[in-house]
């Protein structure tokens, strides 16, 4: 309501414009924004990455990871980095790519006061490791080795590197040969594990690995042994 001074009355106000009529007001205060449809089209489609956008993880990534999406997307050179390992390793491994990136990667490059782009391992080589870690190639143990060698630029991919320090796990075949040696030269040590001494299996798996100079799956030599011993 309004009071008017001079005829001593009160009468209603004007009633205002709905709220959406206002849209249509510009502002003085703001500058026109032209927006290019070709720019909108090629950041919000298939082509964000050629536009210098990093893509959309998939639905859930970054639920389920909540932590390593935060990292691994600090950059775009990171998250790209990430993503050509993954696609090279696979996207079942995609954590274990993470893992590598934020764990031995970056503590490497930290050490060495570095930037990713300048890291000695590519991404494609990083792939590649973890791919022969996955498919039982080599264990984590080697796979560090191989990493070491990549660092200081002595090779040119996993395969090769391992390949040419015959770095392969050894056979199931073959395993089950020497553990089969080892419990017939070690016998004491297998009585005494039978009759519940755990530190007697531990020393056999020692002696496995050492058999093997490290190249045996650690679980494999677990589990034949403990198969082979009752």
């Amino acid at each position: 309501m309004l009071f008017d001074p001079e005829s001593g009355e009160t009468r209603a106000m004007r009633s205002k414009e709905d709220a959406h009529d206002y849209r249509y007001f510009p502002d003085p205060d703001l500058l026109p924004l032209i927006i290019d449809r070709q720019w909108v089209e090629e950041i919000s489609g298939t082509d964000a990455r050629a536009a210098g956008c990093p893509t959309r993880p998939p639905d859930g990534r970054l639920r389920a990871f909540p932590y390593d999406a935060k990292v691994l997307t600090s950059s775009l050179e990171l998250a790209g980095y990430y993503e050509a390992a993954v696609a090279l390793a696979g996207r079942s491994n995609a954590k274990a790519c993470a893992n590598w990136v934020m764990v031995d990667l970056a503590a490497r490059l930290n050490k060495e006061e570095r930037e990713i782009g300048d890291s000695p391992v590519s991404a494609e080589q990083l792939g590649g490791l973890i791919a022969r870690i996955a498919d039982g190639t080599i264990s984590t143990n080697m796979a560090r080795k191989v990493f070491d060698t990549l660092w200081n630029g002595e090779g040119g991919s996993a395969d090769e590197i391992i390949a040419s320090q015959g770095l392969q796990q050894i056979t199931d075949q073959a395993l089950e040969r020497l553990i089969d040696e080892l419990l017939a030269t070690n016998a004491t040590m297998a009585a005494e594990f039978r009759a519940g001494k755990e530190k007697a299996f531990n020393a056999l798996v020692g002696q496995a690995m050492k058999a093997t100079r490290g190249k045996a799956n650690p679980q494999q030599v677990n589990e034949l042994l403990r198969k082979k011993l009752g």
